[in-house]
């Protein structure tokens, strides 16, 4: 049976295309209208499916533990940003006259959070420097490293990965520049032993502390993770490809004069966004996958 998730309004379904886009096969399942996927709780396996009807948001689920219950709520509520409410952001932006057509358009754009941090930082990882594709395709190769479901419902037969499934066996699966397989595959030995934890109960400064001292993860690695795993608002990454072609795309220029836009002046731009920054990359992502052809853009 499916129940009513609240929210404050409006809420702009947007946030679906993102994870359907990044939906890993066998593991999630996606539309413009809706989302579910596998999950791993405290007390066992489960699944969730969210739907969105054009008025309200419903949630199907299932637990083996019925005491996780509340943490599956929890986890959609965080990866939907359900708590958030969009009026101050969506009042600050529409200040800015380059933003203010999208805020009337896109009202309640959301901030994808998550369901596993570790996941996400390996995510973020993966889909450094290629395209969002690309990326999928190499996180669906390494679920043969995955665990089984107890709960399949429909495609959803596997888990994501855990870190230490990926520290045993990511070496021998995941292609490309060698250096970043290793960073890769260190991270999640690192997450695996616990010597490197992150989660909610960290600040984007201490997860800046955290993982900027570890080879192959960089500012832009660090401001993603704050953004889905912290729900962080104030987030911008001026030197994503995708901001500045979208940025570029937004005031009129042509994708090979976006292309030539310098970080320097996105984050001045920027400057007047604070403390909503997140949400304006969130337009900006949304811009530019709007224009062909295919860019890079963040997992």
């Amino acid at each position: 049976m499916a129940v009513a998730l609240d929210f404050i309004e409006p809420f702009e379904p947007g946030i679906f295309e993102f994870l359907a886009a990044r939906a890993v096969a066998g593991v999630e399942e996606a539309s413009g209208s809706s989302y579910a996927r596998s999950v791993a709780l405290a007390g066992g396996h489960g699944w969730f499916h969210v739907s969105w009807d054009g008025a309200g948001l419903w949630l199907e689920h299932q637990v083996e533990d019925p005491a996780d219950a509340e943490e599956l709520v929890s986890m959609v509520r965080h990866l939907f940003n359900l708590d958030h409410d969009p009026g101050a952001a969506d009042q600050l932006l529409a200040s800015n006259p380059l933003f203010a057509p999208r805020v009337a358009a896109l009202p309640g754009i959301r901030l994808p959070g998550c369901v596993n941090p570790a996941e996400i930082l390996i995510r973020a990882m993966v889909g450094q420097q290629i395209t969002v594709a690309a990326a999928r395709t190499a996180l669906t190769q390494l679920l043969a490293l995955a665990t089984p479901s107890r709960l399949p419902h429909e495609s959803m037969t596997q888990l994501f990965p855990t870190a230490a499934e990926i520290a045993a066996g990511g070496r021998s699966i995941l292609r490309g520049p060698q250096r970043r397989i290793e960073s890769i595959v260190a991270v999640a030995a690192l997450m695996a032993e616990g010597t490197l934890t992150i989660g909610a109960e960290d600040s984007p400064e201490s997860l800046a502390q955290k993982l900027l001292p570890i080879p192959g993860i960089g500012p832009w690695t660090v401001g993603y993770v704050a953004m889905r795993v912290l729900g962080s608002g104030d987030v911008f990454l001026p030197g994503d490809s995708a901001v500045r072609n979208g940025y570029g795309l937004l005031r009129g220029d042509t994708l090979a004069e976006a292309r030539r836009i310098k970080a320097p002046e996105l984050s001045h731009m920027a400057e007047s966004l604070k403390p909503w920054r997140s949400y304006a990359t969130l337009h900006l992502w949304r811009v530019s996958g709007e224009k062909p052809p295919a860019i890079l853009s963040p997992l």
